[in-house]
């Protein structure tokens, strides 16, 4: 009988054994999580961040509004953006949303 209690207590994991064991879904899952969408994610943020940093004078914008122009001026924090002739405004550089490549862009109406 006591070979019998000696036998099923070398079977039982530990507690400890048993936890890493349990927490190693949990890891797995946060590890394809990263790969999947955080880290695209991030990259992503990082290159919009580069390519607003990078504005200049001349090229082609999009504001948060939705509203296209064409940047007059740039400051450290702002932009002026031409909308039409004659419409400027001033915008916050953070507010934009996209820098139209001119030789991506199609000509209206064609």
């Amino acid at each position: 009988m006591t070979t019998i209690y000696l036998l099923v207590a070398a079977a039982a994991p530990s507690a400890g054994a048993s936890f890493f064991i349990q927490t190693i879904p949990l890891v797995l899952v946060f590890v394809i999580f990263w790969f999947l969408l955080i880290r695209p994610q991030q990259k992503r943020m990082k290159d919009h961040q580069a390519q607003i940093a990078a504005v200049k004078k001349g090229d082609r914008v999009v504001t948060g509004g939705g509203l296209i122009g064409k940047v007059i001026k740039v400051g450290d924090n702002e932009i002026e953006v031409e909308l039409g002739q004659g419409i400027r405004v001033q915008a916050v550089k953070s507010t934009l949303t996209q820098v139209i490549d001119p030789a991506a862009a199609k000509p209206a109406n064609d």
